[in-house]
């Protein structure tokens, strides 16, 4: 395309002399200025999102002079980064909140006896405890699940480990080489193998 295609007379703008000065721009803050204050500056601590509207030379000199720690002590300064770290949010020590010793938790005979010593509402910690100790662990059994265990020859209380030997033990029966190369079980076989990589899959072994 041409650049003198009248298609281009369609969006050429022409630009007005005094397009760059807005006209709601406020004024200089610094006081005796009266040039357009088109730049923030934070009014200080305890002032935030508050701002003076300084011209550009003002508003260097004033960043040039800005401290935000002014009139505080080194203490007060190293407390104010250090709660800088959290967002100025409280926080508290795991175990703080426990309205109870964990000594006591464990003992009174209370729900939360045994538990940890931190508070734990989603039972996370708990269960994961339960089950580093060999406890049963409780799961929901859909029925494509159940055929898979049925597959196997197991019921649906089987562990992880009793899947997995359970499965090795029907490869080596059904796998043709184990039976002087006759594929009349590699249906059966086929379907061992994906039951058990249904299972594995949905986290039962």
């Amino acid at each position: 395309m041409k650049f003198d295609s009248p298609l281009f007379d369609k969006i050429r703008v022409k630009p007005e002399k005094d397009r760059s000065r807005k006209s709601d721009t406020p004024v200089c803050e610094w006081p005796g200025c009266k040039k357009p204050g088109g730049h923030r500056a934070p009014k200080g601590r305890g002032n935030e999102k508050t701002y003076w509207n300084y011209c550009l030379q003002h508003v260097r000199e004033y960043n040039h002079k800005y401290n935000y720690f002014e009139g505080m002590s080194n203490d007060d300064i190293a407390s104010h980064q250090k709660d800088a770290l959290t967002g100025h949010r409280p926080t508290w020590k795991m175990n703080a909140r426990t309205a109870r010793t964990a000594e006591q938790r464990r003992t009174d005979g209370s729900p939360m006896a045994g538990r940890p010593s931190f508070a734990d509402p989603f039972n996370l910690f708990a269960e994961e405890a339960a089950r580093a100790a060999g406890a049963t662990e409780q799961r929901t059994v859909r029925n494509v699940e159940r055929k898979a265990l049925g597959t196997l020859g197991l019921e649906v209380t089987a562990t992880s480990a009793e899947i997995k030997a359970r499965f090795k033990e029907l490869v080596k029966r059904h796998h043709p080489d184990a039976n002087q190369g006759d594929k009349s079980t590699e249906d059966i076989l086929r379907e061992i193998i994906q039951a058990y990589n249904y299972l594995k899959s949905a986290g039962f072994c």
